[in-house]
């Protein structure tokens, strides 16, 4: 039976229905704790704080809550933490057993600063939070918290009455006194009075929930947590990443949740709150004077709802209240519904965007720093069918002068799917293959799934049973389901013990034909059960003393954490892994990069990938792309050249492929086209040096990568819903082209003091526009921004390892507004010695027609063989002469070229190292 279950699946995987099943997947409706908290309306919260029990310390406030209904009683605390953010956590006062709470996850225990004590009467508690005259204002009855900047409330919690917490209890027919139960049963009215709660009992879904033939025994029973936030002046809000929608998020009035749940969805819909393969419960709050954010740390199924006074109006609605006089201000309101553990919410009080990055950044730390390679162009699909084929298609790039650094293998590679291993006949000697690729300066990632294939005679499933690191069932055997080898085991990633066996599969000596050019991709992880729950697992299975339901969405988490580590301890510690994956929580960014899942080969599926990215951006993974070209489906030559074009300039560059469509290696489509993905390719390789940069700093701060124009301009409302265009960094504005058949593209240019240069043709745009853009098959619309300098790598190489000693080309965009400025980073790209301090960051600044390069970290020690071979000044007026000074003093005379039609000055051959002070002066 289990067998057919299987091929039935392959069968619909397979064959051409390429589209979701909704109804493998829950709604609001169908999931019975959303259902039971949406039924909840706003009104009187029945909660209430009882003052004299409050308890204020140096770095906490203690308080309880009761719920007048039902007596039952909560404990709130509320820190003030280092960095302008708000702690807030509820549980139970008395819980039948403990409730979850999130592990791993945050980097340390947050630092806190003194809560003082403003006020307090019988009617509440007011508390200052240090800085500019922010306080929390503690409402007793009903139970409400504002926070507040002078007379500003920035937000509010509970302030519609929706916070639920249901509490643990015995089950009714397993408690001790049926007598009293039955006496209880009979008096209604009573029963009102005392606990309206108890009404509830006989609800679908509490004690046990089924969804199609999968039961769910829910042991504990009713556990879920809801609470509201108002936020006053507030249109637009952001986050909550994964979903396939646009990047300013809706209401969801008018039908589902927000769904965070991480799941295997096959071949998604657009444009909807379905939950996809990751979660990650942070929301970003924007208007033009401040950005705050709200992330809810909790690992159980989350919905979150958002309503708006604003939404639904029309421009002219809101005119007409302009002109009426309406006072109404603009919020938005957002209801997170949690299905157990505890409330923990950390309140990010900006006022900046980039203050939230760095609030959020301390709080989970930042993007891991990947190795330059990783940066470049991957070459993937579902399979490379031996090592005939990987040699094949490595020498097709060579032959049509693609450069590439990655080729990928997929589950096929494998010996029966058995993960670190290797199909005995078609990838015989995988180290004569990997070392093919080292001659070359290449590498390879291979993929090793979570689920392990239940066989007596494979050693990985023996030990993990052996040791008891599988995840349980409800009833205590080892957890199984279907996945790609047939009947598998889930290990139990939450194990710390667990995970370190993981890692040390990856030691050269365990995982066999392994090298140190190989690199791992984590793929199912969500995880995905063929014949599980919305293709997942079952919520009642064990982890220890905890259910699925409490954990699920930082299984994925777990698994690229463990498979991080095993590749740098395979090096001793030395060098920066590369791990991918699917499933993610916050925290993920410390592990490695994801990408957007099984997407399709269809022009709106391109589009999406933009949102999709600056959405994760924004809670601070930023190591984010698509499948270039779509993975399902076949693409029209049109559609898989826009998408190159736009993959160069998405941090995570990989084109993939699914077992059933055409191959699609680059060259595949006509010498045109090759040659249109090659320029592609190229324009990604010549701007490494930018976007290594960009990572460093990533890395540093946790500021997004690729970022939403608000960002940079938060003062500006054109900016707030624009998703088809993004930054990278603060100074490459790129408008892909994502229409078929476009003629042209509309960029909206940002601000009113700026200047933008087409980096292809070096014209000159004013900011604050929309400029229409004529396009042909080539273009890539990429703007540079005045005032910034950024550096380039021009000679084209294989791979990027091979350009490491190349030269760098200066670009410098000049605004005569403000000095033009950016930076410029080395290392040996690959190894964590940057952490010792081996590398070099330039400052690079023209003001007053000098052009320099200072040390901006003089405590650092590195070199470089790379030099400066040309500089090319744009919005430049001509010379008369162009000077080098370097460290020693020597003076010398540059060659230059100047352009008068476009004002573009080429300083040609200026010769000096990369790494050492110099400055050159036009006269």
């Amino acid at each position: 039976m289990m067998a057919s279950v299987l091929l039935l699946w392959l069968a619909v995987c397979l064959s051409g229905t390429w589209a979701v099943d909704k109804g493998n997947f829950k709604t609001c409706d169908q999931s019975a704790f959303c259902k039971r908290q949406r039924a909840l309306k706003p009104g009187e919260s029945p909660y209430r704080a009882l003052l004299e029990t409050m308890e204020l310390t140096n770095t906490r406030l203690t308080l309880q809550l009761i719920n007048d209904n039902n007596k039952v009683r909560l404990l709130l605390e509320l820190y003030r933490l280092q960095g302008n953010i708000t702690r807030v956590k509820i549980n139970e006062l008395k819980p039948l057993k403990p409730r979850y709470e999130v592990p791993d996850v945050l980097i340390r225990e947050p630092p806190t600063e003194p809560l003082s004590l403003l006020s307090q009467d019988e009617n509440g508690v007011v508390l200052s939070l240090g800085a500019e005259s922010q306080r929390v204002i503690v409402s007793a009855r009903p139970f409400r918290l504002d926070i507040m900047e002078g007379r500003d409330v920035l937000m509010s919690l509970n302030s519609r009455g929706l916070l639920a917490f249901e509490h643990l209890r015995m089950r009714k027919d397993t408690q001790a006194d049926p007598e009293g139960e039955k006496k209880e049963e009979a008096d209604p009215a009573n029963q009102a009075e005392t606990a309206k709660e108890e009404e509830e009992k006989v609800e679908d879904g509490m004690w046990e929930e089924s969804f199609k033939s999968h039961a769910d025994s829910k042991p504990s029973g009713p556990s879920a947590v809801s609470l509201d936030f108002s936020l006053p002046g507030v249109e637009h809000v952001y986050g909550i990443p994964e979903h396939a929608d646009t990047l300013r998020l809706k209401t969801t009035d008018n039908g589902d949740p927000y769904r965070l749940y991480n799941l295997d969805v096959f071949q998604y819909e657009l444009y909807n709150p379905m939950a996809l393969y990751g979660a990650v419960p942070v929301m970003l709050a924007h208007n033009a004077q401040r950005t705050t954010g709200i992330f809810w740390l909790n690992a159980a199924e989350t919905w979150v709802d958002i309503s708006s006074n604003t939404a639904g109006k029309t421009v002219f609605g809101k005119m007409l209240d302009y002109v009426q006089g309406s006072s109404e201000t603009p919020q938005t309101d957002v209801r997170w519904i949690s299905e157990s553990g505890i409330i923990d919410v950390f309140i990010m009080l900006g006022p900046t965007p980039k203050d939230i990055f760095s609030q959020y950044a301390s709080l989970t730390g930042t993007q891991s720093f990947p190795p330059l390679s990783a940066l470049a162009y991957h070459q993937c699909r579902w399979n490379y069918n031996d090592q005939k084929d990987v040699q094949e298609v490595d020498a097709g790039f060579d032959e049509h002068d693609i450069p590439y650094d990655f080729i990928w293998l997929d589950i096929e590679h494998t010996d029966g799917k058995r993960y670190f291993t290797w199909d005995p006949h078609k990838f015989a000697s995988p180290k004569e293959m990997l070392q093919g690729l080292v001659e070359k300066k290449r590498k390879m990632v291979a993929i090793v799934d979570p689920h392990i294939k239940v066989d007596s005679n494979y050693k990985i499933h023996n030990e993990i049973r052996s040791k008891g690191f599988y995840i349980k069932n409800k009833d205590g055997g080892d957890y199984e389901g279907w996945c790609w080898p047939g009947s598998a085991g889930y290990p139990d990633f939450t194990r710390a013990d667990m995970r370190a066996w993981w890692a040390s599969m990856f030691a050269y000596d365990q995982y066999e034909g392994s090298m140190e050019n190989l690199y791992t991709w984590n793929d199912m992880n969500e995880p995905s059960v063929f014949n599980g729950p919305e293709v997942t697992m079952h919520k009642d299975a064990m982890h220890g003393a905890w259910e699925h339901r409490d954990v699920h969405n930082l299984y994925g988490f777990y698994v690229q954490m463990a498979t991080a580590e095993g590749l740098i301890q395979r090096s001793g510690g030395v060098e920066r892994p590369f791990v991918l994956t699917r499933a993610f929580f916050a925290g993920s960014q410390r592990y490695g990069a994801v990408w957007t899942g099984d997407n399709a080969a269809e022009w709106d599926h391109l589009k999406i990938s933009i949102p999709m990215c600056l959405s994760l951006g924004l809670v601070g993974i930023s190591f984010c792309g698509a499948d270039v070209g779509g993975f399902f489906k076949s693409p029209s030559t049109e559609l898989l050249v826009r998408w190159y074009q736009t993959g160069a300039y998405q941090p995570f560059f990989r084109a993939h492929a699914h077992l059933d469509t055409p191959r699609r290696e680059p060259w595949l489509f006509g010498p045109e086209n090759t040659a249109l993905i090659r320029e592609a390719v190229r324009q990604r390789y010549t701007l490494l040096p930018y976007w290594y940069q960009q990572f460093y700093q990533a890395h540093q701060t946790g500021e997004p990568i690729m970022r939403p124009l608000w960002v940079e301009y938060p003062q500006d409302p054109a900016t707030f819903a624009i998703d088809d265009e993004f930054l990278i960094g603060r100074d490459l504005l790129v408008h892909p082209v994502t229409e078929e058949g476009a003629r042209g593209v509309t960029a909206y240019l940002p601000g009113k003091d700026e200047l933008w240069f087409d980096v292809h043709t070096f014209q000159k745009h004013n900011g604050a526009q929309n400029l229409y853009i004529p396009v042909t098959m080539s273009s890539i619309p990429v703007f540079q921004r005045g005032g910034s300098i950024i550096p380039r790598k021009l000679r084209v190489r294989r791979s990027s390892t091979c350009m490491e000693h190349d030269p760098y080309t200066l670009y410098v965009a000049l605004n005569p507004q403000r000095t033009a400025e950016g930076e410029l980073y080395i290392d040996d790209g690959h190894t964590f010695n940057y952490e010792k301090k081996e590398f070099i960051l330039r400052k690079l600044s023209f003001t007053k027609n000098i052009l320099s390069s200072v040390n901006m970290a003089p405590d650092a020690q590195f070199s470089t063989r790379s030099w400066i071979e040309r500089i090319i000044i744009l919005g430049a007026s001509k010379p008369s002469k162009v000077t080098l000074k370097t460290a020693g003093g020597q003076e010398s005379q540059v060659e230059f070229e100047f352009d008068a039609s476009m004002s573009v000055l080429t300083l040609r051959k200026p010769g000096m190292n990369a790494g050492v002070d110099w400055s050159v002066t036009l006269q």
